[in-house]
């Protein structure tokens, strides 16, 4: 089992074209193929880990998509955020999430804190600024 690192793009997609063709015979595990068909991915995902990273959704991107994947609705998101109005306005981008809301949010439906406290992107510019009313950062 000749097996090396993945170190250039020609390796890589070496090793992308292995793994189609082992996948294609869908080994058994335990056995050589299986075997090398796990090895041969674990270099893949850590050759792409290193020269594809994958940034954190925005934080109100990553709500919507959670509602949408669980079928929450607005509704659903008052106990974490506050009144329907608040709700509305934290996904239309005019209210920041504040830290109490991250933790909630983070808590309720599972969105990793990472892309909760990421800064929200609105109109193309990302801002930081004190909450006037929590102290926490909050983000606009």
């Amino acid at each position: 089992m000749d097996i090396r690192p993945i170190h250039d793009e020609k390796a890589y997609k070496a090793a992308l074209k292995e793994i189609s063709k082992l996948m294609e015979t869908d080994p058994e595990l335990g056995t050589p193929e299986g075997d090398r068909l796990d090895i041969m991915a674990i270099l893949v995902q850590a050759y792409e880990a290193q020269h594809y990273p994958i940034d954190l959704p925005d934080p109100i991107e990553a709500i919507k998509f959670r509602m949408d994947q669980t079928g929450m609705t607005v509704k659903d998101l008052v106990p974490m955020i506050g009144k329907t109005n608040r709700v509305y306005e934290v996904l239309n981008r005019t209210r920041p999430l504040t830290l109490s809301m991250i933790r909630k949010i983070h808590e309720k439906m599972g969105i990793p804190a990472e892309s909760l406290i990421k800064p929200i992107v609105k109109l193309g510019v990302m801002a930081c600024t004190p909450s006037e009313t929590d102290g926490d950062l909050n983000y606009a």
